[in-house]
């Protein structure tokens, strides 16, 4: 078990990373304006421009994750300090079964052990979802010329 201060150092880390210019514009992009409706339309944007930008979101926080899992930060501080994960995992959770069989069993595993290891990680889940899919709806509103 790491230490209250290990935890910390890695978090730091892991927060630092973020910051990159790329991953942070592929974050973005990946919160605020991919909401996929189904399996079918995660693998087309997988096929387009964007593949790179998802693939870097989802192996960042697979990376990231799997530091929880294997023992070098302690889950609950990381679920503190990096909540995005919850809202990005909640994009493709509803989609993992057919995300598997296509890809393969270990796709985004350790996300998935982080995030369901949460209470009421499926109402979170869905809470999530909802959000995010309600704000970008709500700048595409604007966008258009709209009041919401």
């Amino acid at each position: 078990m790491p230490t209250p201060f290990e935890s910390a150092q890695l978090n730091l880390s892991l927060f630092d990373m973020r910051r990159e210019p790329v991953l942070r514009k592929a974050r973005d992009w990946f919160l605020m304006e991919f909401h996929p409706q189904s399996a079918a339309e995660y693998f087309a944007v997988m096929s387009t421009e964007k593949n790179a930008a998802a693939r870097m979101v989802i192996g960042y926080w697979d990376m990231a994750a799997s530091m929880v899992v294997q023992g070098a930060i302690d889950a609950e501080s990381f679920l503190a300090a990096h909540s995005e994960i919850v809202g990005t995992f909640s994009k493709l959770h509803p989609y993992l079964t057919e995300i598997r069989a296509r890809i393969g069993p270990h796709a985004m595993i350790n996300i998935e052990k982080v995030v369901m290891a949460m209470p009421d990680a499926e109402g979170e889940l869905e809470r999530r979802r909802t959000r995010l899919k309600g704000m970008w709806e709500s700048t595409q509103a604007a966008k258009a010329g709209f009041f919401v």
